[in-house]
């Protein structure tokens, strides 16, 4: 039997708030634009395989919540953002409707994926996103944003040099991930990182933002 992701907007904002750093920062009608989104991912995953997850406090508390805290994490004054390798939406989603004041490109090669995502910019209202259905890679060559942001990516330690050429000089690439993948990840030469943000009420996960210089 299908899980039933129909959530209160009250209800959201009541998981996500052990992970935000100020909750007065998000927008008046975030929680309810987010209840909206959780409930469309909800009916869209009892057809094709968007999220393993099929619990929705878990939904909000280990991704939508954590994602919130991503788009609290990025730097005033970027106007656009890539999420590479979009799938289910995650980061990309919350952070389009948290931070109003960026442009946001979910970028998502497989197509049913890509649907879902334009069907959720639609349902959502969302005017400051955009669905690229592609490979990053293949994007035009011009093509770069203040920042990057990857999270869940098939091997991510692959994915990070293209990511990388997205990003303009000075701009931030910005990874939702594990301290041990961090390790391996912060290797990447041109990459400035701060130290990495531990995501509370997790024993592993950070969110690192690192300035590129190339």
């Amino acid at each position: 039997m299908a899980t039933e992701f129909k959530l209160d907007p009250a209800q959201i904002a009541q998981w996500s708030q052990p992970l935000l750093l100020d909750e007065a920062r998000l927008p008046d009608q975030i929680w309810q634009r987010l209840a909206d989104y959780v409930e469309l991912l909800g009916r869209w995953n009892q057809r094709m395989n968007l999220t393993a997850v099929r619990q929705p406090r878990e939904l909000v508390e280990r991704h939508i919540a954590e994602c919130l805290r991503c788009a609290q994490l990025i730097p005033a004054g970027a106007k656009t953002l890539l999420d590479f390798g979009s799938g289910a939406g995650l980061p990309g989603i919350p952070i389009l409707l948290a931070r109003p004041d960026i442009s946001v490109t979910l970028a998502e090669s497989q197509a049913k994926k890509a649907n879902f995502l334009r069907e959720a910019l639609r349902v959502l209202q969302c005017s400051n996103g955009e669905v690229y259905g592609g490979r990053v890679e293949d994007m035009p060559r011009e093509r770069s944003f203040d920042v990057v942001v990857l999270r869940a990516v098939d091997n991510m330690q692959e994915a990070m040099p293209a990511s990388l050429k997205r990003v303009r000089p000075g701009g931030t690439c910005a990874l939702l991930t594990t301290e041990g993948q961090m390790d391996s990840l912060s290797t990447q030469p041109n990459v400035d990182w701060q130290k990495p943000d531990h995501v509370p009420g997790s024993q592993q996960r950070v969110i690192a933002l690192g300035k590129v210089n190339v």
